[in-house]
């Protein structure tokens, strides 16, 4: 699996490591990714994701995870959020029926 947020789509850079000298060399900048399971409230169940510390902050911003995929238009999620989103999609209507 790639190194890159479930959440928000970052990934790895590149950069240069510059030497007091000024040699370049190349170099990764890895993003701060963090294994957790989210609660889902529409699934009753743990999710584990792949997200970087900002994308955790920004699902406790936006009320949950539920919420903050019902929010974003699938447009800008990744292939897995999408995923996630429609599942909780079809348990929201499965309980409103």
């Amino acid at each position: 699996m790639a190194r890159r947020c479930v959440i928000t789509g970052k990934g790895v850079m590149s950069g240069n490591n510059v030497s007091h000298a000024n040699n370049r060399t190349r170099r990764r900048f890895l993003p701060n990714l963090q294994e957790t399971s989210v609660l889902s409230d529409a699934l009753g169940e743990l999710v584990r994701l792949k997200v970087s510390t900002q994308g955790l902050r920004t699902i406790e911003h936006n009320g949950g995870l539920d919420a903050f995929l019902l929010s974003c238009s699938d447009r800008v999620l990744t292939e897995d959020a999408r995923r996630i989103k429609r599942r909780v999609q079809k348990a929201i209507a499965k309980k409103a029926a």
